[in-house]
């Protein structure tokens, strides 16, 4: 373990081989990170508050987490997992390997995120939220889990593998997103989208399937779904899986 004198990291976190500790980090009693792991300056791990319970803080293998980034107790988040700056992350949020929250996404907890999900900036993501693998979500998307606020009635949004969602949406509360869809900028989607479907509007209305989106300087080329083209950042056995479901791109 390499860091500053200035951080203060509890005698009782587990912290592997390799791992990187920049100034004035805290690191609490509950957490393990794992080897070849990068945390830089102003980060807290390991915040706890009533709603953890007694399982730690992981932060798995080779993960990088960006400076002010704040993650509490009782979360689990795989290998290679990649913050921007300030992202905070609640308890009990359970995140497979090569997640990415960008700076200053709020993930609120008691959420379940697939393998490869990427957020991009100031994403919200609400409680009991489920994100499944390889989905996308872009800057400013909310993704809301109360429909009487302010109530106790919580219920969290379903995204499915592969979907997209683009800058400035909104899904409201238990709202299901079918898999490989498109949800377009500043759509709010208020009832469930099926697989293969383009979303657009206030309120949000399904307008066709995404194999009809074509590049505009390829017309005879198809957008979506999106991994039949666009491997940048994934792993080369998820790739050549791509490359099986669809062989002419």
């Amino acid at each position: 373990m390499g860091g500053s004198t200035s951080a203060k990291i509890s005698s009782h976190a587990k912290i592997g081989n390799n791992v990187r500790i920049g100034d004035f980090v805290i690191i609490h009693d509950n957490v393990e990170v794992g080897d070849n792991t990068i945390i830089e300056s102003y980060c807290e791990l390991g915040v706890s508050n009533a709603l953890c319970d007694a399982t730690p803080l992981m932060i798995g293998a080779n993960s990088h987490i960006r400076s002010h980034s704040v993650i509490y107790a009782s979360s689990q988040l795989g290998a290679g997992f990649v913050t921007g700056h300030r992202a905070t992350i609640r308890e009990k949020t359970i995140w497979g390997e090569g997640g990415q929250a960008g700076t200053l996404c709020d993930i609120q907890g008691h959420c379940s995120i697939g393998k490869y999900v990427r957020m991009h900036s100031n994403v919200h993501v609400g409680q009991l939220s489920r994100i499944k693998d390889f989905a996308l979500i872009f800057p400013y998307v909310v993704l809301t889990n109360d429909p009487h606020p302010p109530s106790a009635s919580l219920t969290g949004c379903v995204i499915d593998e592969f979907a997209v969602l683009c800058t400035m949406a909104v899904v409201l509360p238990g709202v299901h997103v079918g898999k490989d869809t498109l949800i377009g900028a500043g759509s709010i989607v208020n009832r469930d989208v099926p697989d293969q479907s383009i979303v657009v509007g206030n309120p949000g209305k399904v307008v066709g399937k995404v194999d009809r989106i074509t590049f505009k300087n390829q017309p005879d080329k198809h957008v979506y779904p999106w991994r039949r083209h666009f491997h940048r950042g994934y792993p080369d056995h998820v790739i050549e899986e791509w490359k099986k479901e669809f062989p002419h791109g």
